[in-house]
């Protein structure tokens, strides 16, 4: 299985390897461009090895006891995966839920050169960022993760929000997680898309936040992970495969709990924000108010340039 590499049009490319599948790109001085997608190249056909001969540990929770030293992991990726879940050690977590944002914060520090003026990596919705002063990107929110297709471009979507990340903002990493998506959540959110200072970090938290989005109710269908895939990190935890349409009430009570998982990481300073989206409803807590810009109906990321799968512009 090796490593490969498909340039979409003149702004994007599309790279992958195994399981880990990037849509990337990068503005700047040409020469500086291409040096720097080729140090990229030259990382990115490594990690997925690297990722595979620690796989047994990174499968393995985090202790609640760890100290931030106890890492046993060698890899730069996996040391990364574990150190931006250690904050959450106090509830079943493994280093696994931050893997996708990890991956992209890894290959983003190839594009940090004089020359490159933005990047942006996008590794299946989590997305790391590179912005110097007098760039920006501007990222369009929907919500709903089920009905999102990569074929389709951003003149086919209906946004109903947008925020502007630029070089003053700490913001370089934004991740959303739900039920609906491509990982496992143990809770009942369409999706949550936290936005922090970098992507490792925003994919660990959102997973947290949106297991938090949750109640009990005898319509939400769950099934033990290990059911649904024979090597799930979670193992027989059960995890949300369908959730009934839910009274207001309950679906206030459920987005108020994640509200408070939010705000808790807020405080410790892990995110800077985070929209939450349950049935139409939506909650809104710190930097996703960035630049004026309320995030009020949908909850994942895609871009005003032509894309595949989710990206930033």
């Amino acid at each position: 299985m090796n490593a490969t590499r498909t340039q979409l049009d003149a702004a994007r490319w599309h790279w992958q390897h195994g399981p880990i599948d990037l849509i990337l790109s990068a503005d700047g001085e040409p020469l500086a461009v291409q040096a720097a997608y080729e140090a990229c190249w030259a990382r990115f056909s490594d990690v997925l090895p690297e990722l595979v001969g620690e796989l047994r540990l990174l499968r393995q929770p985090v202790p609640g006891h760890a100290a931030h030293s106890d890492c046993a992991l060698k890899g730069p990726v996996a040391r990364r995966m574990w150190s931006a879940c250690h904050p959450h050690r106090g509830r079943y977590i493994t280093p696994m839920a931050a893997v996708a944002g990890s991956v992209a914060d890894e290959l983003i520090t190839a594009f940090a050169r004089e020359g490159v003026s933005r990047a942006f990596i996008n590794n299946g919705g989590d997305i790391a960022l590179y912005v110097t002063e007098g760039q920006q990107y501007r990222v369009g929110v929907f919500a709903d993760l089920a009905e999102f297709s990569g074929a389709r471009l951003p003149g086919d979507l209906t946004l109903d929000a947008n925020l502007t990340l630029d070089a003053v903002t700490p913001i370089r990493g934004v991740a959303t997680s739900g039920w609906r998506g491509r990982s496992f959540s143990l809770g009942i959110a369409d999706s949550v898309t936290v936005l922090a200072r970098n992507a490792a970090t925003a994919d660990a938290a959102a997973t947290v936040i949106a297991n938090a989005v949750n109640l009990d109710h005898a319509g939400i269908v769950r099934r033990p992970a290990s059911s649904l895939k024979d090597d799930s990190d979670l193992g027989d935890i059960l995890v949300t495969i369908d959730v009934p349409s839910l009274p207001q009430p309950l679906i206030d009570f459920a987005l108020a709990r994640g509200v408070d998982a939010a705000q808790g990481l807020q405080k410790q300073g892990l995110i800077e924000g985070a929209a939450l989206f349950l049935q139409g409803r939506v909650r809104v807590t710190g930097g996703a108010h960035q630049n004026g810009a309320l995030l009020t109906d949908r909850a994942q990321i895609t871009t005003e340039a032509p894309c595949s799968k989710y990206a930033a512009c």
